[in-house]
């Protein structure tokens, strides 16, 4: 296999110029994707599922392009490594034995819990330079998504089980008994994780936020996708489940509301209908996944074919603000992000479901972006702005699934920056403190992972983390960044005891 390293003789970087002039031109007159993105009506698919990564083949001549791209050093080669030079990369740990997809992090003073869909491992970040794995836990079940706080750990179960066991196995959500939801482990002994409670939900657990509220943590559990065929998640499900969990007795946690962000008359609820009203665009049945800012008593919720703005100063009943459409160039909202100040929000477009190829000059810049939003106004007036999107300036090979994807706030006082996955885009830090005028400031990526063939792999979650950033790659393990530029060097300062990324905290003090 070829090194991880940066190859020898050269800087790290190249000229993301040259990937505009010719990467994507033969495919785009090949049309690829051209019923999924282009023809419509385009339907964002979820995030891949148990059956591991996807593989596809491509047409001969866009594997053709392919290789003469990395042939020309328009493109990095399979698996090699390219980053701009305020980027070092400081260690990759490979999958051991959780074999599954990456997926989520999570932070917690000197560890970090990455998720996989095989379950959860757990690493000592004491030293960056050389992460240590101090446990690895055996529970199947997509996406496990993972929140900590406290000696509690929070995993999401987003696909139909046998029971809500670590040892269950996959069962049609078309019986009655199967479960999919909430799962909730001790951590007291980081090195020996136990499984204490489980919550079941309507349609499982796609992903999940934590709001701790004193001597409880809130969970908004977002799922979507009802069917009539499925007992336990029946259309139109147009809201999330609220799950209370009491710390001292995590055994006692249950749903205490299911409250409806998209009133509507119908079987079909309200919230955006999708096609073929609205071409491309994903019909809306629940949410993919919601930030919270305690600090504001606010969030903001990505759902499908909406965003959204609600108050959560009652954490049991959150009120819907101000919802927003992009029936233009949106196909599926994914995830959002509150800059500092509280006046913005950045929210992703994942286009194609995360296993296609957007990178690329077909697709354009405009669509599997971000949508950054202006937040104007007052208490109950305030409403979301649209301002620009902002996408990486690297076209990718068409052989590699490429679209905005998680990513977090780097904590520079007056200035709006971030860090974020782009799957086998890679990583990219960017500047948004200009609304209408975002521009990328740093990047980190590997090579495509075949030449040939569409496989799903890349950076699923980039964070920013008490100084470096942390991404960890579907295929290839956890990685650690280390970002020096006179920018983002003012965030090395900021020291954080825990960091779940939906649950932003209040770097600053506001009122400075």
């Amino acid at each position: 296999m070829t090194s991880l390293r940066t190859p020898h003789g050269t800087s790290g970087t190249r000229d993301p110029r040259a990937r505009f002039r010719r990467l994507g031109v033969a495919s785009a007159a090949a049309g690829l994707l051209a019923t999924l993105l282009v023809a419509g009506p385009a339907v964002a698919t979820p995030d891949p599922g148990d059956a591991g990564p996807a593989q596809g083949t491509v047409s001969s001549q866009q594997a053709a392009e392919a290789r003469s791209a990395i042939r020309n050093g328009e493109i990095p080669g399979v698996d090699e490594i390219v980053h701009s030079q305020n980027i070092e990369h400081l260690a990759n740990v490979p999958k051991d034995a959780l074999k599954g997809l990456n997926s989520d992090l999570a932070f917690q003073g000197k560890y970090a819990f990455a998720g996989n869909y095989d379950g959860f491992r757990i690493f000592d970040i004491s030293d960056p330079k050389a992460p240590k794995t101090v446990a690895q836990v055996l529970c199947p079940g997509s996406q496990n998504d993972v929140s900590v706080s406290g000696n509690l750990l929070f995993l999401s179960t987003d696909s139909s089980r046998s029971d809500n066991s670590c040892a269950s196995t996959t069962q049609p959500a078309s019986v009655k008994e199967s479960w999919e939801g909430m799962k909730i482990f001790d951590i007291s002994d980081i090195a020996n994780p136990k499984y204490v409670a489980a919550v079941e939900t309507n349609c499982g657990s796609h992903t999940h936020t934590i709001l701790p509220k004193g001597k409880n943590v809130y969970i908004y559990v977002s799922s979507y996708s009802p069917n009539a065929a499925f007992p336990d998640c029946q259309p139109p499900h147009d809201g999330i489940s609220v799950i209370k969990v009491p710390r001292k007795a995590p055994e006692q946690a249950a749903v205490v509301n299911f409250p409806v962000l998209f009133p509507g008359e119908g079987p079909d609820g309200g919230g955006n209908p999708g096609a073929p009203t609205n071409p491309g665009v994903s019909k809306t049945t629940g949410c993919h996944d919601i930030t919270v800012l305690p600090s504001e008593n606010l969030a903001a919720g990505a759902c499908m074919g909406d965003g959204i703005l609600f108050d959560i100063e009652d954490p049991e009943h959150p009120r819907v603000i101000d919802q927003v459409q992009d029936n233009v160039n949106f196909a599926f909202w994914h995830s959002a992000t509150f800059n500092q100040k509280a006046n913005k929000v950045v929210f992703t477009d994942e286009l194609g479901g995360g296993g296609a190829a957007t990178c690329n000059a077909q697709v354009g810049p405009n669509r599997g972006a971000d949508g950054i939003y202006d937040i104007v106004g007052k208490g109950d007036r305030r409403k979301l702005v649209f301002r620009s999107y902002f996408k990486i300036p690297r076209h990718q090979a068409d052989t590699e699934n490429c679209v905005a994807h998680n990513g977090s706030l780097i904590p520079v006082k007056g200035k709006d920056l971030m860090v974020q996955a782009w799957y086998q885009g890679g990583v990219s830090v960017w500047d948004f403190t200009d609304s209408s005028a975002p521009k990328e400031i740093a990047y980190f990526e590997r090579g495509p992972l075949s030449a040939t063939t569409m496989a799903t792999g890349g950076s699923w979650s980039a964070y920013y983390y008490n100084g470096h950033i942390y991404s960890n790659d579907i295929a290839k393990g956890f990685d650690v960044l280390k970002l020096s530029d006179r920018r983002t060097d003012p965030a090395k300062r900021i020291r954080m005891d825990r960091l779940n990324v939906q649950t932003q905290p209040d770097y600053f003090d506001l009122d400075d």
